[in-house]
């Protein structure tokens, strides 16, 4: 590496580090993912963890080309995971093609993952009226007007946008677009990963199987 380059000093292949927090057992597992994923979630946020609900949103469309970003989790019960998108952004056409994902949330600090794969649906409109009218004014203007994952000019271009858009609802509720809404993930795998010394991590995985959940445990 040149000298030049910022990370020539970082040494990459020997960052490492030993987790050494805790273990996993099956004893410590909650009876359902579900029940699982809510104390995980829980220790996250009295953790101080930075938006403990942010989870990598991984999707392939009809081409196979794998794309990731990060997504906010904004609903979770017995029916799956719940985030918000635009339907013409590159995800959701994704998702259209192929409506097929996976999500990691990646609690580093508590050396803890957890990896969802399943299906893809879009959730009830009532629920996506729900869920917008409960969003801050402000994130609502910029929902309504950015064109997600399209090329635009330039950045005052997506401001003026904005702005005519509070213009013309000046006092008045801003309506939820018919292109935005809610997905729901409908998980037919969901693992628990804790770090353990030497690489020798814990997996336990639920994974739907024949109509029943099972519990295994995958080698590290």
């Amino acid at each position: 590496m040149s000298d030049a380059d910022p990370l020539a000093r970082l040494r990459l292949a020997a960052m490492r580090r030993s987790y050494e927090l805790g273990g996993l057992a099956e004893s410590d597992l909650a009876d359902t993912w579900l029940g699982q994923l809510r104390v995980w979630l829980a220790d996250a946020a009295q953790h101080g963890i930075p938006e403990p609900n942010a989870m990598i949103l991984a999707t392939a469309g009809e081409e196979c080309a794998p794309a990731a970003r990060t997504v906010l989790l904004k609903g979770l019960d017995e029916r799956g995971l719940v985030f918000h998108t635009n339907y013409e952004s590159r995800k959701a056409r994704q998702l259209a093609a192929n409506p097929r994902a996976g999500a990691v949330f990646p609690w580093y600090s508590l050396q803890r993952q957890v990896h969802v794969e399943g299906h893809v649906e879009r959730i009830a409109e009532a629920d996506s009226e729900s869920y917008w009218a409960s969003r801050p004014r402000g994130s609502q203007l910029g929902s309504a007007a950015s064109p997600q994952s399209r090329v635009i000019g330039s950045r005052s271009e997506l401001e003026a946008a904005v702005s005519a858009l509070e213009v013309r609802h000046a006092g008045r509720p801003i309506p939820r677009p018919p292109q935005w809404g809610g997905l729901l993930l409908v998980p037919r795998a969901v693992e628990f990963w804790q770090g353990r010394a030497d690489r020798l991590h814990d997996r336990l995985r639920y994974r739907l199987d024949d109509g029943s959940w099972k519990v295994e445990r995958l080698a590290p």
